[in-house]
């Protein structure tokens, strides 16, 4: 092999590697289905001139019957006129008339063969642009399928990557060591600046009032004893030791006694309600 030919079967290699690495699936799809289109209509433009001329051949073969009858009209005037002479000169014309017009015939049957030949065709050659369409799309979506999961696996790929993993242990480790200074600079802040005492008062406030309201919860349960009663209201008259416990009361230390009870039941009764809610 010479030296040009081998040269031209190395340009020919690189530029069919270049064509076939530029070529894009979908867009070649595109553009064959529009070159099968662009296909079709000149193919139904030849088959309307087939058609017109398979029409115009049934119009002349029609035409050249209706010539032939009329001469043979003519010949017989001329009989009944007893002209024979002008007869067979009809006659004759008829002749020519009737052997053109079955050549046109027989042209329009041949003519009409191809027609329906090329219409059989046309319909073929349709089913398969839109075959080619349906194709078309499936293997645009197909395509499209491809590049999705080949776009999803890149990024997985690159999720993979422990560099990432490695950056986002390091900024929690970063964040965990400015949370723990803030915390140390409050500490520090508060026994300073004389706060801590307010803050542990504040703490044990608020570990007092839970507190009482577990054990007022526990009593509304009840899984904690009752609340003890209260002391007797300061209008409340205590009988001395020295009096005899069958000695009579006298009446305004009976009522003064019986306000003191009522008012006695009706706090244990508040006290119970409260509890119950």
């Amino acid at each position: 092999m010479g030296i040009f030919a081998r040269l031209a079967t190395l340009i020919k290699s690189n530029l069919n590697d270049l064509i076939s690495s530029s070529e894009d699936p979908e867009k070649m799809l595109n553009q064959v289905v529009l070159d099968m289109a662009n296909q079709l209509i000149e193919a139904k433009k030849q088959v309307a001139v087939s058609i017109a001329d398979e029409k115009r051949l049934a119009k002349q073969a029609e035409q050249e019957a209706a010539n032939a009858a009329e001469w043979e009209r003519r010949a017989m005037l001329a009989i009944k006129a007893g002209d024979d002479v002008l007869a067979k000169e009809a006659l004759g014309r008829k002749k020519e008339h009737d052997q053109l017009a079955t050549t046109l015939k027989d042209q329009w049957q041949k003519q009409k063969q191809a027609v329906d030949q090329l219409k059989t065709a046309l319909k073929l050659l349709n089913a398969k642009i839109e075959e080619a369409k349906r194709k078309k799309n499936v293997l645009i979506a197909r395509k499209k399928r491809a590049e999705a999961q080949k776009a999803i696996q890149e990024t997985m790929s690159g999720l993979q990557n422990a560099s990432a993993f490695e950056t986002f242990d390091r900024m929690s480790q970063k964040i965990d060591q400015i949370e723990a200074e803030a915390e140390a600079t409050t500490e520090l802040a508060e026994e300073y600046s004389g706060d801590t005492l307010a803050h542990k008062f504040g703490q044990l406030e608020a570990t007092a009032g839970a507190d009482e309201d577990l054990l007022a919860l526990k009593r509304k349960m009840g899984v904690a004893p009752p609340a003890p009663p209260k002391e007797a209201a300061p209008g409340m008259r205590v009988a001395a030791p020295s009096e005899a416990p069958g000695a009579p009361v006298p009446k305004a230390e009976q009522d003064e006694l019986a306000a003191a009870l009522a008012e006695l039941e009706a706090e244990e009764q508040r006290e119970q309600a409260r509890m119950k809610r």
